[in-house]
């Protein structure tokens, strides 16, 4: 029995050290080469295409959404509590989505700055977003307090939420596509420490074994990476002959990476959790 819960806590402790490195790896890429600065800057230049079609939509998200999610995520999280009466998980789970908005904040303002690589565009360091932070951060707290059968279904809708919160930002030209893709990673990190810490807490119960067909969904991921792959090296191999490459195949490949990071974090997020207690 303890050697098992020594082994959880690895792997959720695991798990967090593999997101911290995907953050650093998406920082170094996208904000500290020129390559990366290009294709992230002509993403958010192509948001003039998402400006005209979803701006009003888009601005109307963005006004309401720190407050919406934050009020939203503490009014059902505290339902599930006071319904499952696990009152210990549900102030690991509203610490991590604490620390979360907490990071992100201390990490733009504070800790990263975006080099001046002669990339033509935003200079100021906008990374990570903090509205998609909020969104995933409270999506992070429903999905640790819900129950092992409702957590692959939580997953699905607080994707859908924080991917919507991280188009909205990049379609109305607030934030790169590397920008809301490191807040979900800031959110997924916090998420792993504190799957380690109410596992510690809980180490009495018995774990659900994982619901069959729950994590058999990646092939979805196949044509959204291909997209993001493609649209990419389009803009990379244009901008580097001298083409002038449409905006808008860039802004497509940098929607496209946000909606397949949220997607690949769910579905990681429903196998890495479905022995949760």
């Amino acid at each position: 029995m303890r050697y098992q819960l020594t082994l959880t806590v690895l792997r959720y402790l695991g798990s967090a050290a593999l997101t911290a490195v995907a953050f650093a790896v998406l920082y170094f890429v996208f904000v500290r080469t020129h390559g990366g600065q290009l294709i992230d800057q002509l993403a958010y230049d192509g948001a003039d295409f998402g400006q005209r079609k979803v701006a009003p939509f888009a601005n109307a998200l963005l006004d309401v959404l720190p407050a919406v999610a934050g009020v939203l995520g503490l009014v059902v999280t505290a339902a599930i509590t006071i319904a499952r009466r696990n009152w210990a998980t549900a102030v690991v789970a509203l610490g991590a989505a604490g620390a979360s908005a907490l990071t992100t904040q201390l990490l733009k303002l504070v800790f990263l700055d975006r080099p001046d690589l002669n990339v033509e565009g935003y200079a100021a360091n906008s990374f990570p977003s903090g509205h998609t932070t909020v969104a995933a951060a409270a999506a992070l707290a429903v999905f640790l307090v819900a129950s092992p059968a409702a957590r692959p279904h939580v997953a699905r809708w607080g994707a859908a939420f924080m991917i919507l919160a991280g188009l909205s930002t990049l379609a109305n030209g607030w934030h790169r596509p590397s920008d809301a893709i490191a807040a979900l990673l800031v959110v997924a990190f916090w998420g792993c420490i504190a799957g380690a810490v109410i596992t510690v807490l809980r180490r009495g119960d018995v774990a659900v074994p994982a619901r069959r067909g729950a994590t058999g969904r990646w092939w979805i991921v196949v044509p959204i990476a291909g997209v993001t792959a493609l649209s990419f090296l389009i803009t990379y191999l244009g901008s580097r002959s001298g083409y002038s490459t449409p905006g808008v195949i860039a802004y497509v490949g940098g929607a496209a990476a946000i909606v397949g990071a949220g997607v690949v974090l769910a579905l990681l997020a429903t196998r890495t959790f479905a022995r949760l207690p």
